[in-house]
């Protein structure tokens, strides 16, 4: 993975802002969209973030007072979600921003693949109250089919999270007949087992609301034909994962 810095002031490339999100953390959160990402994901339903030159130039102050307009709304359980794309790749405009918002008393999390060098985090992780990691899936042949890399610098992240004590929540994408056989299943539950400090599971449900992103694009769309993960295949997920 490359990691990108902006010649000059430092300035990070994002594709979108969320003023009142609900799903990316805990509470009300103002969410941020990054601009690129080194994954090739099969079932990616954010397909427009993925080319890092598309996305529009921000300083930290620029994002920082956007922010400042709905501190009210975040309450004591809320505060600002960056995701993307994959945030990681602009690692120096994070450090900086999350910086920023923790000596303005804002809650920090980081949604990430978790697909980076450890030292390449250098003290980012200081200033994080919470990463969402995204895990894809636990074997690696078909991680690097599924998702253009291997799985290994993710597991490492994971660890690394764990033995430096940061919260996470661990996500799973539950795409029928690639990511929800009862193997796959069980050995993401142990490897979530050795992790200390997993404070939530979350198992989503694939879906093809993005699809029409990949035709934008003017690329097929390479999961074509899968169907959509039911509420019982979920559920059934949840069981095997022990969290139901």
């Amino acid at each position: 993975m490359f990691i990108v810095k902006e010649v000059g002031e430092l300035k990070g490339r994002i594709h979108s802002f969320e003023s009142l999100g609900a799903v990316d953390g805990p509470g009300v959160r103002f969410v941020i969209f990054m601009q690129g990402c080194p994954l090739r994901c099969k079932y990616c339903h954010n397909r427009d973030t993925r080319e890092y030159s598309f996305g529009t130039k921000y300083t930290v102050d620029e994002v920082v007072n956007k922010i400042k307009r709905y501190v009210a709304y975040m309450g004591e359980d809320g505060g600002v979600t960056v995701t993307g794309g994959e945030p990681l790749l602009q690692i120096d405009f994070v450090r900086e921003l999350f910086k920023r918002l923790k000596e303005l008393n804002i809650h920090t999390c980081l949604d990430t693949s978790g697909f980076v060098q450890i030292d390449k985090l250098k003290d980012l992780l200081d200033y994080t109250d919470l990463v969402l990691l995204d895990i894809k899936h636990m074997d690696n042949e078909t991680h690097q089919d599924l998702i253009g890399v291997s799985n290994e610098k993710i597991k490492l992240f994971a660890k690394h999270l764990s033995d430096k004590g940061i919260p996470m929540w661990i996500r799973h994408v539950l795409v029928p007949g690639i990511t929800d056989s009862e193997e796959h299943l069980i050995e993401l539950r142990e490897f979530i087992g050795s992790l200390k400090t997993v404070q939530k599971v979350e198992v989503l449900g694939y879906h093809t609301l993005g699809v029409h992103k990949w035709a934008q694009s003017e690329e097929e769309y390479p999961l074509a034909g899968v169907p959509e993960a039911t509420i019982e295949d979920v559920k059934r997920a949840k069981r095997i994962l022990g969290i139901e």
